[in-house]
């Protein structure tokens, strides 16, 4: 059992994906060849942005986001800790201090209303995560942020695909991020990302830090970096968007089956009735985790943690001097989650082989 099976994906797609790896190959533009700007014309009207900047990476997309807002030494960016690292790595990269705030227990997203009291003089943006494909609160903290004339990049790594009020993820703040990580919702055959903003100097400015700070050939207007897409990921997306919203409805599908089949036995994902989730993760609740983990393991069934540590425990934030228990949701999130196989083409068969398993590991009874 796989716990993403892009091999059953590519299966499907063999064909289109084949296609379109062969046309680049044919006339050779392998930087920044014409199916990068197709895919940016379609992802941006697919979200309803007036642009779309693809990129090498979710992590430099988050970069290029940050280095656009000028965000740099001594400033400050609001965010949470219960995300993947490059979320902080990425404003501490640029000399900035990132400041967390616990989560909402319920959707593992940051608590809107704990962000006002984290903002300061020196506060220049609020990064907040849609985790596990689930969009964050997006209009209270847009709301805050209007009110202390502040940037709001949604890091929507997870959440591409996703609504939030009839709204797309990644359209929903001054500047969305997204990951096409291959195991991401809408994934590529390496790394790739993009940024989606509606304000036209933010899109040039991103454009040009993309490709070293180039306006043209050879001409540096600011210090950028080597953040391309590559052409031949841009042609696997363009042929996997084609049964992208298959997909979706596959992935909500494995989700109710999970939901319907454990709910009883461990706490189950909470989606919000204003939003959807693209289901990047299938994430329970567990006692004794590595109890669980390894009883599935041995039943042949592949977990993972996102994430088992918060970012104000990692080393490198050890100065911040933020001792355990200082957000104690994020931290109980962090020692309890448990994600389990998610991909639109798990069958009822295997979900509920996985069910079995979870609630034999948990010392459910299993119901039938």
């Amino acid at each position: 059992m796989e716990f993403v099976d892009l091999k059953a994906q590519y299966r499907r797609l063999k064909p289109r994906i084949d296609a379109r790896i062969q046309t680049v190959l044919d006339h050779g533009r392998f930087i920044l060849g014409p199916e990068v700007e197709e895919l940016e014309q379609r992802l941006a009207a697919r979200i309803g942005a007036r642009h779309a900047i693809g990129c090498a990476s979710g992590t430099d997309a988050l970069l290029l986001a940050l280095m656009a807002l000028g965000v740099g030494p001594g400033d400050e960016v609001v965010t949470s800790p219960f995300t993947f690292f490059a979320t902080g790595e990425m404003i501490t990269l640029l000399g900035a201090r990132p400041v967390f705030v616990d989560i909402d227990p319920v959707t593992y997203n940051i608590d809107p209303a704990a962000i006002k009291a984290a903002i300061t003089p020196r506060t220049r943006a609020i990064l907040p995560i849609s985790l596990y494909g689930q969009p964050a609160e997006m209009d209270t903290i847009n709301s805050t942020a209007e009110r202390h004339n502040l940037a709001v990049i949604e890091d929507a790594a997870q959440s591409f695909g996703a609504l939030y009020k009839g709204r797309h993820s990644g359209n929903l703040s001054t500047i969305g991020c997204t990951s096409f990580f291959p195991s991401k919702p809408l994934g590529c055959y390496g790394d790739g990302g993009a940024c989606f903003t509606n304000d036209d100097a933010l899109a040039e400015a991103m454009l040009e830090l993309r490709n070293h700070g180039q306006s043209a050939r050879y001409l540096h207007t600011r210090i950028g970096i080597n953040g391309r897409l590559d052409t031949l990921q841009a042609a696997v997306l363009l042929a996997k968007l084609e049964i992208f919203d298959e997909e979706l409805v596959a992935r909500a599908e494995v989700a109710d089956r999970y939901t319907a089949l454990l709910k009883d036995a461990v706490q189950t994902p909470t989606v919000l009735s204003d939003r959807t989730s693209a289901w990047a993760q299938y994430t329970i609740q567990v006692d004794e985790r590595a109890s669980v983990e390894r009883s599935l393991r041995e039943a042949g069934i592949p977990t993972a943690v996102h994430y088992p540590m918060p970012l104000h425990r990692q080393p490198v934030y050890a100065d911040m001097g933020l001792p355990l228990g200082t957000f104690p949701h994020a931290e109980r999130a962090a020692a309890r989650v448990l994600s389990l196989p998610m991909h639109p083409w798990l069958q009822p068969a295997q979900i509920e082989q996985i069910c079995e398993g979870v609630k034999a590991a948990v010392g459910s009874p299993i119901t039938r």
